[in-house]
C-alpha cells in the first residue's frame, strides 16, 4: 500500500511539472515575424526605423523580429503565405491587403499646387492629416480587412519623374517615350499609356539598373534612391529629375491581426503616428541630395494638366477598382481644407456615395 500511495504522489507530481512546463511554453511564444522590405537593405533608413519600433514595441510588452529583404515581391510573397506574421511595405504593394490606406499613394493623392507651383509644405501636410485619421482609435474598423490590420503608415517621400532627357519634363515631350512601369502594378501601365508613353514592364530590383543602361527614358522613384542607385548615371549630361512630384509614397505595416493580442493594431498604429514627423524630415532631407542644377521646374500650364491628368487617373482607376473609393474620398476632403481655393474643391470628383 505504501509503495502505490507513493507512486501515485510521484505520477501527481511528474503531472503538475509536466503541466507546469507546458504553462510556461505557453506564456513564452515565439516573437512575431515582420518582414520589412528596405531597398538599402541592413543600412537603409526603413531598416533602423523598424529596429527602433521593435525595441519600442519590446518596452510595450510585445515580442518581434525584423527580418529585412532588398526584393519587395520577396517580402510580401513570404507575408502572403504565412511565412511572417507582419509586412512592412509601400502602399503600392500592400493595397491588396488593406486598399483603404494606400489610396494615398494614388497619382497626385496628396499634391497641393498653389501659385502654378507645387507646395511641399502643403502636400506633406495631407499627408500628416491622412495618417492622422486612419491612425485614429475611431478609424479602427475601417482599417481592418478580413485577417488584415494596418498597424502603421509614415511616408516614404516624394517620387518624382526621373529623365534621361530635359524635354521629358512636359506630358508632351513624353509620348512615345519609354517609361518604367512596375510589373506588380496594372494601374501604373495605364497611366502611362494615358500620357501617351510606352511602358516597359520592370520591377523593383532592376527598374533603376533599366534606367542607368538606357532601357528606358524615364523612371519614376523616389528622391531617397538617387544617391544609392547612383541615378545620376540614367540621367547622365542631358537629363534632371521634373519637380512634380507623381506621388507621395508612403511604407504601411500590415499585419495578420491573428497572430497579435488584442490591441496591438492600435498600440502600432499610434507609435507611427508619433514618429509622423521625424520620416517627413527624412524625406523632405533626400530631395536636397538630389543637386540643385539637375531639378527641371514645369511652367504653371504644364503643373495644371499633371493635376488634371493625375485626378482623371485616380477616378478611372478607383472605377476599375483598382483604387479604393473611400480612401480617395478622404484625401479629396482633406486637400480641400488645406487648399479650399483649388479647382477641384468646387467639382463632384472623387466624391462617390
Amino acid at each position: 500500500m505504501k509503495l502505490n500511495k507513493f507512486l501515485s504522489l510521484r505520477q501527481a507530481a511528474l503531472a503538475l511539472v509536466a503541466s507546469a512546463g507546458l504553462w510556461s511554453c505557453a506564456q513564452a511564444a515565439e516573437p512575431a515575424k515582420v518582414c520589412v522590405f528596405d531597398p538599402i537593405g541592413t543600412s537603409g533608413d526603413v531598416h533602423r526605423a523598424l529596429e527602433d519600433y521593435r525595441l519600442q514595441m519590446a518596452k510595450a510588452g510585445y515580442s518581434l523580429v525584423v527580418r529585412t529583404y532588398v526584393d519587395e515581391n520577396v517580402a510580401v510573397e513570404d507575408f502572403r503565405t504565412n511565412q511572417c506574421d507582419a509586412l512592412m511595405a509601400t502602399g503600392i504593394r500592400t493595397r491588396h491587403f488593406v486598399p483603404v490606406s494606400a489610396a494615398l499613394d494614388s497619382p497626385g493623392a496628396s499634391s497641393i499646387l498653389r501659385n502654378g507651383r507645387i507646395d511641399m509644405d502643403a502636400s506633406f501636410d495631407v499627408v500628416r492629416k491622412f495618417i492622422g485619421i486612419l491612425s485614429s482609435p475611431k478609424a479602427a474598423s475601417m482599417v481592418k480587412v478580413n485577417q488584415y490590420e494596418v498597424a502603421g503608415i509614415i511616408p516614404l517621400g516624394a517620387a518624382y519623374a526621373f529623365v534621361n532627357d530635359k524635354q521629358l519634363k512636359t506630358l508632351q515631350a513624353a509620348a512615345g517615350k519609354r517609361v518604367a512601369a512596375l510589373d506588380h502594378d496594372r494601374s501604373q501601365a495605364e497611366l502611362i499609356m494615358r500620357a501617351g508613353a510606352r511602358p516597359v514592364a520592370a520591377n523593383i530590383t532592376n527598374f533603376a539598373t533599366m534606367f542607368n543602361n538606357g532601357s528606358v527614358d524615364v523612371i519614376i522613384a523616389p528622391a531617397i534612391i538617387y544617391r544609392p542607385f547612383e541615378l545620376q548615371k540614367g540621367i547622365g549630361t542631358k537629363g534632371g529629375v521634373a519637380r512634380f512630384p507623381i506621388t507621395i509614397l508612403s511604407y504601411q505595416m500590415i499585419i495578420r491581426s491573428s497572430a497579435f493580442p488584442e490591441g496591438f493594431g492600435q498600440v502600432s498604429r499610434s507609435h507611427f503616428a508619433k514618429n509622423v514627423e521625424e520620416a517627413i524630415r527624412i524625406a523632405r532631407k533626400a530631395d536636397l541630395d538630389i543637386p540643385p542644377k539637375l531639378w527641371l521646374d514645369p511652367t504653371q500650364e504644364e503643373n495644371d494638366q499633371y493635376m488634371v491628368l493625375m485626378r482623371q487617373g485616380r477616378v478611372l482607376m478607383a472605377n476599375k477598382g483598382l483604387f479604393d473609393k473611400t480612401g480617395l474620398k478622404i484625401l479629396k476632403r482633406i486637400r480641400c481644407s488645406v487648399e479650399p481655393a483649388s479647382a477641384e474643391c468646387s467639382e463632384r470628383t472623387e466624391e462617390w456615395k
